[in-house]
């Protein structure tokens, strides 16, 4: 079966880091492209961070550029978003996603539409 599965949400203070990861069971990662996406409740899913299959390439929203890095270790066939510099506009309810093969050369490419393996989802909030 396949599954995606997210963990480590929970509260962080204004300021702080946290990671999350994203462990994959039933398929391997190498070749798979992962997005990082976020929805708050009345707004629609939007994209994070994705890094692509075969040369990771990494790609990120403007507004976590520089405070998010995605990375994967496919000896753990896992991905994770590390958040460093959080903002309480950063809570969210946070999914990774899963597409065969590479991404295009831009975050353009990083839409909740092209990914079709999904994970159930965590929530972190940031507040004091």
């Amino acid at each position: 079966q396949l599954q995606l599965v997210e963990s480590g949400g929970g509260l962080v203070q204004p300021g702080g880091s946290l990671r999350l990861s994203c462990a994959a069971s039933g398929f391997t990662l190498d070749y798979y492209a992962i997005g990082w996406f976020r929805q708050v409740p009345g707004k629609e899913r939007e994209g994070v961070s994705c890094i692509s299959s075969s040369d990771d390439r990494t790609y990120y929203a403007d507004s976590v550029k520089g405070r998010f890095t995605i990375s994967r270790d496919n000896a753990k066939n896992t991905v994770y978003l590390q958040m460093n510099s959080l903002k309480p506009e950063d809570t969210a309810v946070y999914s990774c996603a899963a597409k065969r093969g590479p991404l295009g050369g831009s975050f353009s490419y990083c839409g909740p539409h092209r990914f079709y393996f999904w994970g159930q989802g965590t929530q972190f909030t940031v507040s004091s």
